[in-house]
């Protein structure tokens, strides 16, 4: 099954730029990025089948991910 890629440069490609930035200065940013990343990675295991899980692990599991994505855009855009 072929899932797209949720990782923020394909999320957010304008804002390159500003996600290196964050990653580089802000540690707080760099820690919810990763857990962002990592939280990704798994969801698409769990899609993939390679790590069986519950449906609704996995729904938790992207419902965490929406957060995640949501708080790192409120970041990513703050002036």
């Amino acid at each position: 099954m072929s899932v797209p890629h949720h990782d923020l440069h394909n999320e957010f490609p304008e804002l390159n730029e500003r996600i290196h930035e964050l990653k580089v200065g802000d540690a707080h940013f760099r820690r919810l990025f990763d857990e962002y990343h990592d939280l990704t990675r798994s969801i698409e295991k769990m899609e993939d089948e390679v790590t069986p899980v519950a449906t609704r692990t996995e729904e938790e599991a992207k419902i965490r991910r929406v957060h995640l994505k949501d708080e790192l855009y409120r970041m990513l855009t703050a002036a």
